[in-house]
């Protein structure tokens, strides 16, 4: 039992060092930005994160004109 978990403990500890080697060892390390904003690729195409996606479409627009009800009242814009 104790075998097993130096032995899991030592491959994680392996593996951290392994995934930290770029980033302690060139100038100005940095873990990637694997976010959809930061591809520039996505952005050329226009594809942009979801949550941003959201955001701008929750926000409401000034210039709207509010559109009136059967019964004559005006709906709110929200």
């Amino acid at each position: 039992m104790l075998k097993t978990i130096l032995f899991t403990v030592l491959i994680v500890a392996i593996s951290i060092a392994l995934f930290s080697v770029k980033i302690l060892f060139t100038k100005n390390g940095r873990f990637p930005n694997t976010h959809v904003s930061g591809n520039k690729a996505l952005r050329r195409k226009g594809i942009g994160c979801v949550q941003s996606q959201d955001r701008e479409a929750r926000q409401t627009n000034p210039h709207a004109i509010a559109e009136r009800m059967p019964n004559g009242k005006e709906q709110e814009n929200n």
